[in-house]
């Protein structure tokens, strides 16, 4: 059998990895797991993302980065930042401009011109501590064009995503 010295051993341990994983999920890692479209191509609906909330600490939010923040107090989104505090923002013609330049193509889901056109927006400046995000999958959204999440204050953000570890088969670093 155990012996005392021995149970208590095992209790601290236990207790010390307990205290250990609970610290870095509140201050260093988090796990989200995508849900819905938004973000498509980028993240497919049910993928697991490892999101860095340390880096927030220390940065600010910057263009192009897949942030996560608080958009009620029980729900996260994901999105990816396109502008920061004192950028004009622009959505026209299916092009996204920042401060009169496109911003990359390749992340976001542009229909087809003849088809659709992602609806036009702006031009916008952001304020300061505020940031505008929008999802790659511009028709499915709900980003900062939306009244319901507008700009995105410092305070709201959590992390950035910086890596989708399951399904194993889409393992990679975004």
């Amino acid at each position: 059998m155990f012996t005392v010295k021995e149970l208590w051993d095992w209790v601290r341990s236990i207790l010390i990895a307990v205290m250990l994983a609970l610290l870095i999920r509140s201050f260093v890692i988090e796990i989200l797991v995508v849900d819905g479209d938004s973000m498509l191509p980028t993240l497919q609906h049910g993928e697991r993302v490892i999101v860095n909330r340390f880096v927030y600490y220390f940065n600010e939010p910057e263009p192009e980065e897949i942030a996560v923040f608080k958009y009620t107090s029980s729900r996260d989104f994901i999105k990816r930042v396109i502008g920061v505090p004192g950028d004009k923002i622009k959505i026209e013609n299916n092009n996204i401009y920042r401060n009169g330049e496109i911003v990359s193509e390749e992340y976001f889901d542009l229909v087809d011109s003849e088809n659709n056109k992602v609806e036009s927006y702006g031009p916008v400046e952001v304020p300061q501590d505020k940031y505008f995000v929008l999802g790659d999958n511009l028709d499915s959204s709900k980003d900062s064009r939306s009244e319901s999440v507008g700009f995105v204050s410092e305070e709201r953000f959590k992390g950035r995503a910086f890596m989708v570890f399951w399904p194993f088969s889409n393992l990679r670093i975004l």
